[in-house]
């Protein structure tokens, strides 16, 4: 027999207090996304904080392909809703953009400033202006929070308008938070302030997925035990609901090294959300 109870929510969804060496997140992409941003914009190929709301966060950077771009890939920073922005990832561009994608990358308002449902509906809205700029397929990705806000946009809730929404060829959801309702058992909720109204209406897990919905749930061996489990939730229950769903562990990988393979054009990461 097997049983399992989690009695401290907050240390199920700690990641930094649970990592050797953590200190140097996110500071050590600080450095290789300006990097990548100084090369592009030198090269006339990056597009830098394009507005789409009034919000002072409301901005997303456009990072574009030598040739006419193959499609656009948005990619969408995690931090509990709390904390960081777009300018920490912009090297997580080159693997797709090196294999001929625009990729846009946005902020978003955070809480509590904003509820979670208010993100999601400028998400939408950051998907929708990015759309607008660059045609062809539309991949959807994030990370942690970010991997909810991707996820989130291929339910029949979604916040995309429907031309939209018909042109996404697939989601990889990267350590996602596809289930609301445990982070309500967590000190950090006090300012997220999610309830059960909110937490039904915005977890991915318990809404049902847009007609040919693909999604990948792509997580690293050594995360947390919950995020594996939040890994696997999403894909069991929306290959129920008939989405095309797969599972990837990828070893040795922690909450925060998880997300390298999106640099590289060759990682597997990569190709599975550029990949038909």
């Amino acid at each position: 027999m097997f049983e399992r109870h989690i009695a401290d929510w907050d240390s199920a969804y700690a990641n930094g207090a649970n990592i050797a060496g953590s200190d140097r997140w996110p500071a050590a992409w600080a450095e290789p996304a300006q990097a990548f941003r100084d090369a592009l914009s030198a090269e006339g190929r990056a597009r830098l904080d394009i507005a789409y709301g009034d919000g002072p966060r409301n901005r997303f950077d456009l990072f574009l392909p030598k040739a006419a771009p193959r499609g656009l890939v948005v990619v969408i920073h995690g931090g509990y809703w709390l904390e960081t922005d777009k300018s920490l990832w912009s090297h997580l561009a080159n693997g797709a953009v090196s294999s001929g994608f625009a990729v846009a990358m946005p902020s978003y308002s955070l809480c509590p400033e904003i509820r979670i449902g208010g993100i999601v509906r400028e998400i939408g809205t950051a998907i929708g202006k990015a759309a607008a700029m660059v045609g062809g397929p539309l991949m959807l990705t994030g990370h942690s929070a970010g991997g909810h806000l991707a996820t989130r946009m291929v339910t029949t809730t979604t916040p995309l308008a429907a031309d939209v929404a018909r042109r996404i060829r697939n989601v990889v959801s990267i350590s996602g938070l596809h289930d609301l309702r445990p982070i309500m058992y967590t000190a950090m909720n006090k300012e997220l302030a999610i309830d059960e109204e909110e937490a039904l209406a915005e977890s991915p897990a318990l809404l049902r997925p847009v007609d040919g919905a693909r999604i990948t749930c792509w997580a690293g061996g050594g995360e947390r035990a919950e995020f594996l489990r939040q890994n696997a939730l999403l894909a069991n229950i929306w290959t129920g609901l008939g989405a095309t769903t797969s599972v990837v562990i990828e070893p040795d990988r922690h909450h925060y090294s998880i997300v390298d393979g999106l640099a590289d054009p060759a990682h597997p990461l990569t190709q599975s959300l550029i990949s038909n």
